[in-house]
């Protein structure tokens, strides 16, 4: 029998090609996100009985709430949340950041998620199911510039331990995945459009891709049900750690 999963910020990167890694494998797969015509050719590629595309602001609630209650018979019985939607805003260090920038961070990597979970807690209980949630490396090792960015993908980390510990003898898994630098469209949101940024600063390195992340996720999904990855941290071999900063007197 197959499983089904509800994969949020499917239009683009991670969440496209989760998407695509699990409806090849034969999962029905919800996808979410604001923009219908990228959700569309998931649709068209795997057919309406594989995917079903559901169209919202993942930081509109009543929105949410709705397509929850609009999803097709076949697509009700959710055994995974693949929390993905999220964004970074902006790089200025925090005393020149924008206030906009941090909200709307806040509203779609904090708000949102715990939303749309708090929602599907029930259901996946009641399926013994799973919950992977997309944080990032940021969460862990601070960077000039991270400020809100970092803060809202620590709660994404904390947040899923502290799930964890809640949903303990109720057979649901809860993992948080926490990548590194991946080739995406990351950078041109988090800088507004700026592509020549964006090939800045994947040039030479020899980035994660999308796909490797979504095969991690699909890996986290199908352990047998008596396994929890509870974080898994990955990078790609050209990335590593920073030293500290030390200000000094002239």
């Amino acid at each position: 029998m197959s499983k089904t999963a509800l994969i949020t910020g499917a239009t683009s990167g991670f969440g496209a090609a989760t998407a695509r890694r699990f409806a090849s494998a034969g999962w029905k797969v919800i996808v979410t996100g604001r923009r219908a015509e990228r959700l569309q050719p998931l649709v068209d590629e795997f057919g309406s009985g594989t995917v079903h595309a559901a169209v919202f602001d993942i930081r509109d609630s009543a929105a949410m709430q709705a397509a929850l209650a609009a999803l097709p018979a076949g697509f009700r019985d959710i055994d995974l949340l693949v929390n993905n939607a999220g964004l970074a805003q902006g790089t200025a260090a925090a005393q020149h950041a924008s206030l906009d920038d941090w909200r709307t961070m806040i509203d779609t990597n904090i708000t949102a998620l715990v939303t749309l979970t708090h929602a599907l807690l029930p259901k996946l209980i009641e399926r013994r199911g799973a919950i992977i949630n997309i944080s990032s490396t940021a969460a862990i090792y601070p960077y000039p510039g991270g400020n809100a960015y970092g803060g809202t993908k620590a709660f994404v980390s904390q947040f899923s331990l502290g799930l964890r510990s809640d949903l303990h003898g109720t057979g649901v898994r809860v993992t948080a995945i926490e990548p590194g630098m991946a080739e995406t469209e990351f950078t041109l949101v988090r800088t507004h459009g700026n592509q020549a940024a964006s090939d800045q600063l994947y040039k030479g390195a020899d980035p994660m891709t999308a796909a490797d992340i979504a095969e991690q996720v699909f890996w986290v999904a199908t352990l047998p049900p008596h396994l929890n990855i509870n974080r898994l941290e990955l990078m790609p071999v050209s990335q590593s750690f920073a030293g500290f900063q030390v200000a000094r007197q002239a």
